[in-house]
């Protein structure tokens, strides 16, 4: 009876795990892709985040305002659409979400940029048209900071900016910008 209890409540504080990252494709064709999958996880308390996405590659072009044009709806990074799990309520910017399963595009301009969250998954990244940008939640606008070095990867990372806070971190070229998300407590 005692080990049992022991393992109840274990289970109670133990982070849940997200679900893993989906892909369109044969999973055996993903070393064969130019923009590598990859993934970022942290938790906050109990919780789990998680982000799903791909990883374009600068290879020397102009990327933002050019390659990502400003003012006009960008995939944010490449192949399936990025993804961002949650095991419990969170305040994404200003828009508040139940645990569950998003997608994020972002509409990036040279100061500013909207990171948009989407309850469409389990979708291509594109076409960012009327019928995916109907299931908009909302979104964050967030401030660019310009970076000294350049990153040649698109990488998307967690950085705790506080006990039940993080901040979704999106960098690329000489570009980065800061979601701040917090964990909802009930």
């Amino acid at each position: 009876m005692i080990t049992q209890l022991l393992t109840a409540v274990a289970l109670t504080v133990t982070p849940l795990s997200p679900p893993p990252c989906w892909i369109r494709d044969d999973p055996a064709d993903l070393e064969l892709r130019i923009s590598p999958l990859d993934s970022a996880m942290t938790t906050l308390d109990a919780d789990t985040l998680k982000v799903c996405y791909s990883r374009p590659r600068r290879l020397g072009r102009p990327v933002m305002g050019r390659l990502v044009p400003f003012g006009k709806a960008w995939r944010l990074g490449a192949n399936e659409a990025t993804t961002l799990h949650t095991t419990g309520a969170v305040q994404f910017g200003d828009v508040a979400l139940p645990a569950g399963s998003y997608t994020l595009y972002a509409i990036p301009g040279r100061d500013e940029w909207q990171v948009v969250i989407n309850s469409s998954v389990r979708r291509w990244g594109i076409p960012l048209n009327t019928a995916v940008r109907n299931a908009d939640l909302g979104s964050a606008s967030v401030p660019v900071v310009e970076l000294s070095t350049p990153v040649e990867l698109f990488t998307v990372r967690f950085e705790p900016t506080g006990p039940d806070a993080v901040d979704l971190v999106i960098e690329w070229e000489l570009t980065q910008v800061r979601v701040p998300i917090r964990r909802v407590t009930q």
